[in-house]
């Protein structure tokens, strides 16, 4: 059965650069990999193809001979994939690993350029608590954190000096070869620096910082709520080898209100009315969280459970100059310790009450009667 075309296999024009053609292989070899595709005969058949093709094609002088004579200019033996190794094309150990460390070269990049000699440092978090008032105006708060900062003795350098890792050679990564994948991995004992510390600090273990106490004041913005978390950049955990600082992550509490409860920028609250304001009406002071009472008009004969809503009396809107609003629900009071004038006016009221409703409940009973005469006739 005739050879395919080595262009075809790699999907590339016999124009293509070595740049092109060094994608395209990257690219089929993903696509076709045995470990990919576990148990197919035909992907493995397809992935040992495009291998002969791109060491064909990557290299000048085969790939002018191929272009000039085809596959007849490898006849005969002179292929350079003929007897043992991988698949029966004759690639050694070092040819093998060659194209993968040069394909995964493609995707991660070169080892040296992933050393992070300057590792940053962690973040930390830090929980506070607040009142509603304080979020309702803003509040600044001096907080005391345990963070990592850089070792005074030895300069946050860790020791008296850095070496290159004896294991990676000071790139931070190695590479260990799984099955027909070269993998790289960061160093398990530089943990990625690519430095190891020559006589370590006595005060910091060599770690280059030590835990401390530091003093902060935080400004918390008017509006936060339960859940906001505020970041401080730069305020975490000192960074290795001088690396950067992480950053301070502040999660905020907001207590509950004796008086408001609050759902998102709205708040709600009850307020009770004397009996005589519900029934004649007048003028109530509303509570608001800006310490400043609200005149409210009463209209005559209001019931219990009657809900009034107050337009940007709420609490403010987070990074917003606006504000949510105030709905308050009136409950009527009974009184309960009344005085023999209060107990007779009562009863005089309740008296004049009972004939004004035996009168409305004659009216209501003959509505009825009528209905229902209406309906059987």
């Amino acid at each position: 059965m005739a050879k395919k075309d080595y262009y075809d296999m790699l999907g590339v024009s016999k124009n293509a650069s070595a740049e092109e053609i060094k994608r395209a292989f990257r690219i089929k070899a993903k696509e076709c990999h045995p470990d990919m595709h576990p148990g197919d005969v035909k992907a493995e058949l397809q992935f040992k193809e495009i291998n002969e093709a791109y060491e064909v094609l990557k290299d000048d002088q085969k790939r002018a001979a191929y272009d000039r004579y085809g596959h007849a200019a490898f006849s005969n033996g002179q292929t350079g994939f003929g007897g043992g190794g991988f698949g029966g094309f004759g690639l050694g150990e070092s040819g093998f690993e060659s194209i993968f460390e040069e394909m995964f070269r493609g995707f991660n990049g070169n080892a040296s350029e992933d050393v992070e000699s300057n590792l940053r440092g962690a973040d930390v978090r830090y929980d506070i608590s607040i009142t509603q008032q304080e979020a309702y105006e803003g509040v600044k708060k001096s907080i005391t954190v345990d963070t990592c900062v850089p070792c005074k003795t030895c300069d946050g350098k860790g020791g008296k000096r850095l070496d290159n890792c004896p294991t990676c050679g000071g790139y931070g990564r190695i590479r260990q070869r799984q099955a027909f994948f070269v993998m790289d991995t960061s160093c398990p004992d530089c943990h990625g620096t690519g430095k190891t510390v020559h006589e370590p600090c006595p005060d910091c273990k060599g770690t280059g910082c030590i835990h401390k106490k530091r003093n902060l004041e935080i400004t918390i913005p008017k509006g936060v709520d339960t859940g906001v978390r505020m970041r401080l950049a730069g305020e975490g955990d000192a960074g290795r080898n001088g690396g950067p600082a992480g950053d301070l992550y502040v999660f905020v509490e907001v207590k509950k209100h004796a008086i408001f409860n609050r759902k998102g920028a709205h708040l709600y609250c009850e307020m009770p009315v004397p009996m005589t304001t519900a029934a004649l009406g007048g003028t109530v002071n509303v509570p608001s969280m800006d310490g400043k009472p609200i005149p409210t008009e009463i209209k005559a004969g209001m019931q219990s459970g009657y809900q009034l809503k107050i337009k940007g009396k709420g609490m403010p809107q987070l990074k917003s100059d606006l504000f949510g609003d105030l709905f308050v629900t009136f409950r009527v009071e009974t009184p309960t310790h009344l005085s023999a004038k209060q107990k007779e006016l009562l009863k005089q009221f309740a008296a004049e009450t009972k004939e004004s409703n035996q009168e409305a409940c004659k009216d209501f009973l003959c509505q009825i009667k009528k209905i229902w005469n209406d309906f059987t006739s």
